[in-house]
């Protein structure tokens, strides 16, 4: 298994939790849908933070780079920061227009910023991690968080 092996597993976890979401609102189950999206809001703020705190900055020693992929997915992450509070301000509204505009968004972002990661920033940290102390304590931290 490597390094980055839980973010791929987290990132289909994730993927299904906005599936159940962005229906329960499309239906007008506001009740469950706020329970789901606050379910989805929680899972990809901790897959955030555990690239953001652990991967990338393990990935950025390894490498010497700093502003290359890792601040790229940093900034997307924070586009998704952003996408979540306006859905968040749709379902508490109970506008469907507000929350499915901006849902429609951002499962286009995640769409594209996952096939990012797995395809090419992911292979490049297990390339640089891999076979290493870091990277043994590493997929530890991953799988944990």
């Amino acid at each position: 298994m490597s390094i980055t092996t839980p973010l791929f597993q987290h990132h289909k976890h994730c993927d299904d939790l906005f599936a159940d979401a962005e229906s329960a609102c499309g239906n007008g189950d506001w009740e469950a849908g706020g329970r789901l999206f606050a379910l989805l809001r929680d899972q990809l703020e901790a897959h955030f933070s555990s690239e953001e705190e652990l991967l990338f900055p393990a990935f950025e020693a390894a490498t010497g780079m700093t502003s290359g992929p890792t601040e790229v997915m940093r900034g997307e992450h924070r586009q998704m920061r952003d996408l979540l509070g306006q859905m968040s301000s749709g379902l508490a509204d109970r506008d469907g227009d507000t929350f499915s505009g901006a849902a429609e968004t951002l499962l286009i972002l995640m769409q594209q910023h996952n096939m990012k990661e797995e395809n090419i920033l992911y292979p490049m940290c297990d390339n640089a991690l891999g076979a290493s102390d870091i990277g043994a304590t590493l997929s530890e931290r991953l799988k944990a968080s």
